[in-house]
């Protein structure tokens, strides 16, 4: 093993101790009960099984009335408008046939939101965005609250909808999980056509209709949009974790291995129960190694910045400390070693037809920056995920791949990255802490040092562009009051056209937020996520425009450059909505989520970690 990732893990595992103790007992209890009584309904008074077996078929009520088959809950977060959910329209029943011929029984325990941020960027329902996570875990919670079931079946693929998953199946960690996937939409305009028309529309170059044109050709069909933001940076990381059959991360939609894979995720879950041969509780699935796997995958391949914030919230809910500072600690020896738009043209299909998921495990195995000896639903050992699955004769089967990448513009060696080091950088400095997506910048731009552009909302910023008021100038716009407890840190993404059209135009132009800039963070340099944020008293509330700023990605620091004696001189300006003012698309329901939000570096979350008080 490399050594810092085993220091890593090391010092996570100490740090975690108490913590990660007290949530293994609580699991072992509830797990030794299970094994005691068959399946979890068994244990349920006559009158509630009857209720939880009612609106069953006529077979499925004989099974439910038995005490031989495991129960497994499909929780789904299936909507229609949605193009990542929609293939989830035909998993239930696909799933249910599948998890009785491997001799249990199905049923839809319950369903969870799932939005989209494509669709809300710069509205009032992206203020909803992160606090959906928790919505979610807790919808999670509350379908398999009923004591029906003996494992679960998880079907989410995008942003907050996967780790509110599995943030609620942690707390039910002694049931084993296992995530479904939906898969990739095929590819569609290419993401390089995409990426300019959004910088003509943003210069007024091309029409409205010219653009969604574009964007239509882009997000066209069933599956999940094929650039690398959190949505497929979520099914890397949980393929990684184990939490994925091997290789069914990025197989297309309404294909027989799709179909195939399905099936087999199912019978899989049976098999993991108490009950089953291989019994594989979450909770024991996401421990240390495989949350240093998961930061490890996310750096190599230049992943969502929000996993900043989800690997965090889910390692607490399974009892474990994860910090900022070991993601940093890693970066410096994790090299980039994909290329996936935004940080490149490809595309996720093309990162697939490249070698994919196999590839890229495989090679950071055998460089040590993995751990191998972990626990997976394919059974123990990451090593299972050097195999791809195929259709033989209509059989699924997994075959080892050996072969190296098939396009090293897509997709590298750990010999021949991209990049030495990993393409998320965390920042520290007089500002507070940070976190930088470096992978799709230019090297001539990790550094910027200008005056500040003061911004306390991102509408502002947007204007100001309009008029004409940001050309010819460098500056680093400082976008304020936009963090977990100011506003739910919404996406600031809409900033990126503009600022890369000053960019491109030879300006030197960098952001400062204590908001997010999501998955889809391009060649901007930026400082996102500052923590503490403005809400809570951070400095960034003492920034006055003119205000010499140094943002250093290369060397992890960010600074204002404004004598210490003077910053003690100035109060806090601007200011966050009311709870009055904070009202519109469903906001004010929220208020209590405002008040209880967590900082960035802590996961920006609502619940104490692992039931425990901070």
């Amino acid at each position: 093993m490399n050594p810092v990732v085993e220091e890593v893990t090391e010092r996570l595992r100490a740090r975690s101790l108490a913590r990660r103790t007290g949530y293994l007992a609580r699991l072992d209890a509830a797990a030794e009960e299970a094994a005691l009584r068959g399946p979890a309904r068994t244990s349920l008074g006559c009158a509630n099984l009857a209720h939880g077996f009612a609106a069953s078929p006529a077979a499925e009520k004989l099974d439910l009335r038995g005490s031989a088959k495991p129960g497994v809950a499909i929780v789904t977060s299936y909507n229609d408008m949605l193009s990542a959910h929609k293939p989830y329209e035909t998993y239930p029943p696909v799933l249910k046939a599948a998890v009785r011929a491997a001799g249990g029984v199905a049923q839809v325990a319950g369903g969870v939101p799932a939005m989209c941020d494509g669709i809300t960027q710069g509205r009032a329902g992206m203020e909803l965005s992160l606090y959906s996570r928790e919505v979610i875990a807790m919808a999670t919670a509350i379908a398999l609250s009923h004591d029906m079931f003996d494992a679960s079946l998880m079907l989410g693929v995008c942003d907050k909808i996967v780790p509110g998953l599995l943030i609620g199946a942690l707390h039910f960690g002694h049931l084993p999980a296992v995530f479904v996937p939906a898969g990739p939409m095929t590819s569609g305009l290419p993401n390089k056509s995409k990426a300019r028309s959004r910088q003509l529309f943003a210069e007024g170059k091309i029409s409205r209709n010219e653009m969604l044109d574009a964007e239509a050709g882009s997000y066209h069909s069933p599956g999940t949009c094929t650039f690398y933001g959190t949505a497929n940076s979520n099914q890397v990381l949980m393929e990684v974790m184990g939490l994925h059959l091997p290789g069914s991360t990025f197989v297309n939609p309404h294909t027989e291995l799709r179909r195939a894979l399905t099936e087999a995720a199912a019978a899989r879950a049976v098999e993991l129960t108490a009950h089953g041969s291989e019994y594989t509780p979450v909770g024991r699935v996401v421990d240390e190694k495989a949350l240093v796997n998961a930061a490890v995958a996310l750096l190599a391949t230049g992943g969502s910045t929000n996993h900043t914030l989800h690997l965090v919230a889910i390692a607490a809910a399974a009892g474990i400390e994860l910090l900022w500072d070991d993601l940093a600690a890693l970066s410096k020896v994790v090299p980039l070693l994909t290329r996936m738009y935004p940080n490149g043209e490809a595309d996720v299909n093309h990162f697939r037809d490249a070698g994919g998921m196999q590839v890229l495990i495989g090679d950071l195995l055998d460089a040590g920056l993995l751990h191998e000896d972990v626990l997976t639903v394919a059974g123990r050992g990451l090593s299972h995920y050097r195999s791809a699955p195929v259709l033989k004769e209509d059989a699924l089967v997994w075959e080892e791949r050996t072969d190296p990448s098939g396009d090293l513009d897509v997709l590298r060696p750990v010999a021949e990255p991209f990049s030495a080091d990993g393409g998320i950088h965390m920042l520290d400095g007089n500002l507070g802490r940070a976190v930088s997506k470096v992978s799709a910048v230019k090297r001539e731009h990790l550094v910027i040092e200008a005056p500040a552009k003061v911004f306390d909302d991102q509408s502002q910023l947007l204007r100001a562009f309009e008029a004409g008021e940001l050309d010819g100038r460098d500056f680093v716009a400082v976008i304020r009051y936009q963090g977990p407890s100011a506003n739910g840190m919404p996406e600031l993404h809409k900033l990126t056209p503009p600022l890369a059209v000053l960019l491109d135009r030879g300006q030197r132009v960098a952001i400062v937020t204590d908001g997010r800039m999501s998955g889809a963070s391009g060649k901007v340099p930026a400082a996102i996520h500052l923590s503490p944020e403005a809400a809570r008293g951070g400095p960034i509330a003492l920034v006055r425009d003119g205000d010499p700023i140094r943002l250093d990605s290369a060397r992890g620091t960010l600074t204002l450059l404004v004598p210490e004696e003077e910053l003690a001189r100035r109060t806090p300006e601007g200011r966050p909505l009311t709870d009055g003012e904070w009202v519109g698309t469903g906001r004010e329901l929220f208020a209590a989520f405002r008040a209880a939000a967590g900082p960035a570096e802590r996961g920006a979350g609502i619940f104490a970690m692992n039931g425990a008080a901070e």
